[in-house]
This record gives C-alpha cells, structure tokens and sequence, in this order.
C-alpha cells in the first residue's frame, strides 16, 4: 500500500521500468505554477509551465538572468547599474 499522500489522483502516475527490469510507479504533479519573477512575483512571459519531466523540463530564455527575473526588472538594474 503506498503513503496516503500519494493516493491522492492530483498526482499523474506513470510507469517507468528500471534498468534492473522491474517497473515501478512514479508520481509526478499534473499543473505546476508558472515560474514567477524573484522580485516583483509576477508570472514571467516567454517561459512555459514548469511541468516536471524526467529530461528536467522547461528551456529559459537565453538572456543574463533569463527565467529568474522578468524582462522589466533587468532593464531597470541594467539601467541603474549603468548610471551610477
């Protein structure tokens, strides 16, 4: 019997067979929230659901801090750090 946590149907299940042949269950959340700016909260644009997949999942954008803070924030501290 598995924890009580993980009877719940919230959880996606998926079968994985491990490299000594047995088959397992795993449980993977079926929505995750949107990654969110580390400063202002805000969902950040450009970047997909971070959907938890075996191959580690979403891509961020390829700019200096790109998916840890939004476009506006960055171009804000660029500009102040160019002015001082």
């Amino acid at each position: 019997m598995v924890r009580p946590a993980l009877r719940s149907r919230s959880l996606r299940r998926v079968q994985r067979r491990t490299p000594g042949g047995r088959t397992v269950v795993h449980y993977y959340k079926r929505f995750a929230s949107p990654p969110k700016d580390a400063v202002t909260g805000e969902p950040i644009q450009g970047v997909g659901k971070r959907v938890k997949t075996e191959r580690g999942g979403f891509r961020p954008p390829s700019r200096p801090y790109g998916g840890y803070v939004s476009h506006k924030v960055l171009e804000r501290a660029l500009r102040l750090a160019v002015r001082s």
